[in-house]
């Protein structure tokens, strides 16, 4: 398997290091990947990180957008400015800076969520809240999708 999938949960060590998940190791060693990026997520209390792909990812939209537009200045901004390269050491951990304290509200333990391509660090409780929210979010379009079939004449 190649992709980022499950989640786990890692301890800090005193010198403010994380042990990335044997699983998502074995992607990132798959991929050839030995330094990550990690872009603030814009709407929720996470840390997207990959490797070059996902860097692909956001500049094949930006190419799309017009230069002198200031959407195309704000996107190579966040992908291109504001996010950080996260170095894997030999055993596997990374190091949790300030940009991911900041921004995630991580203090002494990480969430790692795998999202296919991509993974994210979140601190715990924040992630237990948000998916909380999405299943309930996924749960009412099951419903209303549900009672839009029963309205609906044969």
């Amino acid at each position: 398997m190649d992709r980022f999938l499950s989640n786990a949960i890692n301890r800090i060590d005193a010198k403010g290091r994380v042990s990335v998940p044997a699983r998502f190791r074995t992607v990132l060693q798959k991929r050839g990947y030995s330094e990550l990026y990690g872009l603030r997520a814009l709407d929720i209390p996470a840390l997207d990180v990959g490797g070059p792909d996902l860097l692909d990812r956001y500049e094949q939209r930006l190419e799309s957008e017009d230069p002198f537009l200031q959407t195309a200045e704000d996107m190579s901004f966040f992908c291109h400015g504001d996010g950080a390269f996260l170095k894997l050491d030999g055993d596997g951990r990374i190091t949790v800076t300030d940009f991911i304290r900041d921004h995630t509200g991580i203090s002494d333990t990480v969430a790692f969520v795998g999202r296919g391509l991509f993974f994210q660090i979140w601190e715990p409780e924040r992630l237990s809240e948000y998916g909380a929210q999405v299943r309930q979010r996924l749960l009412k379009m099951r419903q209303d999708a549900a009672a839009r079939l029963a309205e609906t004449p044969e």
